[in-house]
Order: C-alpha cells, then structure tokens, then sequence
C-alpha cells in the first residue's frame, strides 16, 4: 500500500509541476485606424489604411501558432482581428472590456497563445491586468502599430511593447 501511496504522490507531483510550468503569451493590439469623419459615430469601420494595417497584422502573425483570436465587439476591432483569425482558421471571440481578464478567461486560454485585440483604454489597462501590476499607461489615440507582448510561465510573468509598422 506505502508503493502505491508513493507511486501516487510521484505521479501527482509531477503532473503538478508541468502543469504550472506551461506557457501562456497574449498578444495584445489596439484597433487599426478607424474612419474619423464622423465624430458621433460611436461604432466606425475602419478606413482604407486600417483595412491595410489589418491585413499586417495578418501577415506578422503568419509565423505564430495562434490557439484563439479574441476582440470586443466592436467594428474597429472585429475587423482588425478578421484577417488573422481567417488566416488561422480561427473564429473571433468577443470579449466584454468591463470583465478583462477574470477566471474564465484565464482558464479559457491558459496554456495558450492568443491575440487580443481591444482600443488605446483597453490595451493597456488588459496588460496590466494579466501581470497584476500597472506597468502600462494609456495609448495615445493614433498609435495603431503597439504590439504588447505578455508571456506567463509558471510564477514567472514577463512582458514587453514593440511597434510594428
């Protein structure tokens, strides 16, 4: 019985101690450039150079396993997501920005690696909430081109913000 009891606790030791060493990387963007010339329009498309940037993002994310794609639900954003997830066979999953990162979206995408795609108020503030610390002030309304990059393994939490034109 002291075998098994051994063999047991060997076994659930070591499934614990991959399991908390797995990697998690969340790649966070702000929306591509959205039509301005309508300033009371609340949910505005993106315009011709946003389509391009989105088709960018498209192309940057090619080498890049993706495991979701997720985007509030927004046109700006959904089309800024659209051509990654296309390209990945991935449907879009919409997010609310009030509910950033609670437990189900952590057990939804442990383990895993995911583009988020939100707006300058959100991305940081999302960043910030997956490293348990405010790291990362609000993006200036014209940056489209910040790639925020949050990378969890185990305890270990790292992160960091390139631009990509």
């Amino acid at each position: 019985m002291k075998k098994y009891i051994l063999a047991f606790g060997l076994i659930f030791s070591l499934l614990t101690s991959c399991s908390s060493k797995e990697t998690t990387t969340y790649y966070l963007i702000r929306h591509a450039e959205k039509d301005r010339t309508e300033s009371t329009n609340k949910n505005p498309d993106l315009n011709e150079n946003g389509l391009k940037r989105a088709e960018k993002w498209a192309e940057y994310f090619e080498n890049i396993d993706l495991d979701a794609v997720y985007s509030t639900n927004y046109n700006r954003t959904q089309q800024t997501a659209k051509p990654t997830a296309k390209s990945k066979n991935l449907n879009i999953i919409s997010y609310n920005p009030g509910k950033m990162y609670d437990s189900i979206f952590k057990a939804n995408t442990i383990g895993k690696s995911v583009l988020i795609v939100g707006h300058s108020n959100t991305t940081p503030v999302f960043a910030n909430k997956i490293l348990g610390e405010k790291k990362y002030e609000s993006m200036n309304d014209n940056d489209n081109a910040s790639l925020f990059i949050v990378t969890i393994a185990g305890s270990n939490k790292t992160s960091k913000v390139i631009k990509v034109n």
